[in-house]
């Protein structure tokens, strides 16, 4: 919303109507008159505005023109009267309704709000009357009559004659306004441009702040939105801006047209002279006295209107060759026309008998159309027939052999009621009779096998129900066994869990107990060494004095025995083999023992001793063995359970306190009988040890497959090596003896590496997928 103050200036409404009224208004005529069929464009009409403000009595300038002949004009007064004179006008309001807040505080005799075709706009009417007073003081205008200018003395002298002419005419007072002297010359001005040709230029204000090169598009789009360009660009667009008439253009070619040009009519002679010009259809359009051109089309108007001799023959010439060639073409159509014309009356000839053929089989139709019915009724009820098929499919066997009789019967009766339709000697009544007869029977037998059909679902449906019931009962009879499997399953982890505790536990005293007797057997161990040695200095001795005491024929006091070596000797050999002296045994006696003895101190003897040869012969086996053989027999067993050092120590410590351990009492030791299960990898690299070459040390950072263990207390029991390279393989002790671990479990030390003991049910996992059978329960 714009704001107005001041004078009287702001009446001055401009030429937009005068623009409408030329460009939008009288274009749209002319096209309708010339038959253009072009889009009608809306546009925004300020003719209202107009109206408010130069309408003969109520109209803004005549009230204020009214308003300055009054003894005393005041502002509010002419404010009161225009709101009054004009209540239901849609362009005019009061200031309180204005967008802006100064407006708003303004009293309504203060202002007015004119709404025009761009924006409102809010008027201040306190000097109103003071701008509009035009009036001269009588000493100016003498001033101005014996002026020496002619222009000046002229426009007073005609101001003169007017106001004097205007009081002879009504002999009231008038005083000259500027509304009035405005409204006056713009009525001038419109008269002069109606009367002449007019070009329009739309001015802009490019930005807001009046500088140079700035461009404000929003502003701009504005102003031109507010101007009406919108409604002129679509005309534009849609519309025909040049033209020009048919005779015109055919008299100023006439003087150099050859005769049988000369003749032609003037709107053909147009039609040929844009088709030289190679203009399409759509670039031009012929109206009812004009032809009219798009805007794109300016040069080849230009080159129609040129009077250029030369150029004018030239576009005669072609038009005589492309008269020629359409008149070719019109030949050529109307030959193809005549063989068009031809083909069609063929084509009748042959429709007719097609006519004929449909009459004559209307008339058929309608001598025999009862029958014809009756025939389609018989075919109609013949298909029930075979729906009286499929329920009786649907049947059970019981009730499908009740009813299959009966339907084929009907079914014979129905074939033999098509066969009376069709045949013409039989009465069209009795074929009817035997119709109706065949209908209520096919419908009681339909009806029939439906009740069937409904009863048969209805036990199929109970022997599902029941059926369901007891899968029902079944899954949850099967729930419930799961329900008590879990529990079971939870029962047994916690009781495995206490076993586990309890095992630890056992093993723990186990091995406290066996750290005090290991000590104590070292320290008798000792202690023997001490007195076999001081046992062995008294021999020499006694030996020296014998030899002293003979030499010198003396007599010595010598011990009792002498022979001590050979006596302790022998008996450390039976000390070292103990109870069970398995050394002679062979190896079939070994393992028959270990398969069928009862005997746990013998069983667990025949054990230790198969292991004890298995590690001799495969440390022998290793010893004597080529590079490549040490490696593949390194893959055997993950050399994370062969650590030389530790098996040396182990087994001094096994000679050193054998015979104590064997001689000793069997303990009830529960490691011995538990079953535990192990996975470490493969090492894919082996490093060669510099002193001894006949041992491996794993290449840390690189492994190749894995190894599982399942030890049966200290024994292993099955093993399963996989390697990415070769099939997996499943070993089994007493079968598979020489290719397994002969370590004991704590000699691999596996109980004390972190992650490598694993369930029993992960063991068993691998070893059922892998295709090993389920072992049985064995404990030693």
């Amino acid at each position: 919303m714009r704001s107005r103050k001041q004078s009287t200036l702001v009446f001055s409404i401009g030429l937009s109507n005068f623009f409408n009224e030329r460009i939008l208004k009288q274009e749209q005529e002319l096209y309708e008159k010339e038959g253009l069929g072009v889009e009608k464009i809306t546009y925004v009409d300020n003719q209202d505005c107009i109206d408010l403000f130069e309408r003969r009595g109520s109209g803004m300038l005549d009230l204020l023109d009214e308003e300055m002949r009054l003894p005393k004009p005041l502002p509010i007064h002419f404010t009161s009267a225009v709101h009054e004179a004009n209540k239901k006008h849609f362009r005019l309001d009061t200031p309180r309704k204005s967008l802006l807040k100064e407006h708003r505080g303004m009293r309504d005799d203060d202002g007015l709000l004119v709404r025009h075709f761009a924006g409102t706009v809010c008027y201040e009417t306190a000097q109103f009357i003071e701008k509009n007073n035009d009036a001269l003081h009588a000493s100016l205008e003498a001033i101005f009559e014996t002026s020496n200018t002619p222009l000046i003395k002229e426009l007073f002298e005609q101001s003169l004659e007017s106001s004097v002419f205007s009081q002879n005419r009504g002999k009231k007072l008038v005083v000259p306004s500027v509304g009035s002297k405005f409204r006056s010359q713009l009525t001038l001005l419109l008269e002069k441009l109606n009367t002449t040709g007019t070009h329009f230029v739309r001015c802009v204000k490019p930005n807001s702040s009046m500088s140079a090169w700035i461009f404000e598009g929003s502003s701009v789009l504005s102003q031109l939105r507010c101007a009406g360009m919108g409604s002129v660009l679509k005309l534009m667009q849609s519309g025909y801006p040049s033209r020009t008439g048919f005779s015109e253009l055919y008299n100023m070619y006439s003087p150099v047209l050859p005769p049988e040009l000369a003749r032609l009519d003037p709107r053909l002679f147009c039609k040929c002279l844009f088709h030289v010009l190679g203009l399409n259809n759509r670039d031009f359009k012929f109206g009812m006295t004009k032809v009219f051109f798009r805007p794109a089309k300016f040069a080849e108007f230009d080159q129609l209107l040129r009077r250029d001799p030369e150029n004018m023959k030239v576009l005669v010439k072609k038009v005589k060759v492309w008269l020629i060639t359409v008149r070719w073409r019109k030949a050529q159509y109307g030959a193809w026309s005549v063989i068009k014309l031809k083909n069609k009356i063929l084509y009748r000839r042959e429709q007719l008998t097609t006519i004929q053929k449909y009459l004559r089989g209307y008339l058929t139709r309608q001598k025999h159309a009862k029958r014809l019915a009756l025939f389609r009724k018989s075919n109609g009820l013949q298909a029930r027939g075979t729906e009286m098929k499929k329920i009786v499919d649907q049947l059970t066997p019981q009730s499908r052999q009740k009813w299959e009789i009966e339907v084929v019967d009907s079914q014979r009766q129905l074939a033999n009621l098509v066969q009376q339709c069709k045949n013409q000697r039989m009465e069209i009544d009795a074929c009817a009779r035997s119709y109706e007869e065949c209908l209520r029977r096919v419908d009681k037998i339909i009806h029939d096998l439906k009740g069937q059909l409904a009863s048969d679902e209805a036990i199929k449906l109970a022997e599902i129900e029941q059926k369901m019931r007891e899968e029902r009962e079944q899954e949850a009879k099967k729930q419930r066994e799961e329900i008590m499997k879990g529990k079971e399953m939870e029962r047994n982890e916690m009781r495995r869990k206490e076993i586990e505790v309890e095992r630890v536990r056992a093993e723990r005293d186990f091995e406290k107990n066996r750290a005090v007797e290991a000590s104590r057997e070292i320290a008798a161990i000792e202690e023997m060494q001490r007195k076999r040695a001081r046992e062995e200095q008294e021999r020499l001795d006694a030996q020296l004095a014998a030899r002293l005491a003979a030499e010198e024929g003396t007599l010595a006091d010598l011990p009792a025995s002498t022979s001590w070596n050979s006596s302790t000797s022998s008996g450390n050999n039976n000390q070292k083999r103990g109870k069970h002296d398995l050394s002679t045994w062979k190896y079939a006696e070994l393992r028959d023992t270990i398969n069928t003895s009862n005997d746990m101190e013998l069983l667990l003897a025949c054990k230790e001793e198969f292991h004890r040869r298995l590690r001799i012969y495969n440390e022998w086996k290793q010893k004597n063995a080529s590079e490549k053989e040490r490696v593949e027999e390194a893959r055997r067993v993950p050399l994370a359970l062969m650590n030389p050092q530790q098996t040396n120590d182990t087994m001094r410590w096994i000679g050193a306190s054998g015979a104590s351990r064997n001689s000793a009492t069997l303990q009830v030791n529960p490691a011995l009988s538990a079953q535990r299960f192990f996975k470490v990898p493969f090492s894919s690299r082996l490093q060669q040890n510099g002193k001894n070459p006949a041992v491996f040390f794993v290449e840390t950072g690189s492994q190749q497959g894995v190894w599982y263990g399942h030890f049966n207390g200290q024994w292993i029991q099955r093993q399963i090596e996989l390697h990415p390279d070769k099939p997996p393989i499943l070993l089994l002790a007493g079968r598979d003896d020489l290719q397994m671990c002969e370590l004991p479990l704590d000699q691999t030390q596996l109980p004390l590496k972190k992650g490598a003991e694993i369930l029993e049910h992960e063991f068993e996992t691998i070893w059922a997928h892998l295709g090993g059978k389920p072992l049985a329960k064995w404990n030693p």
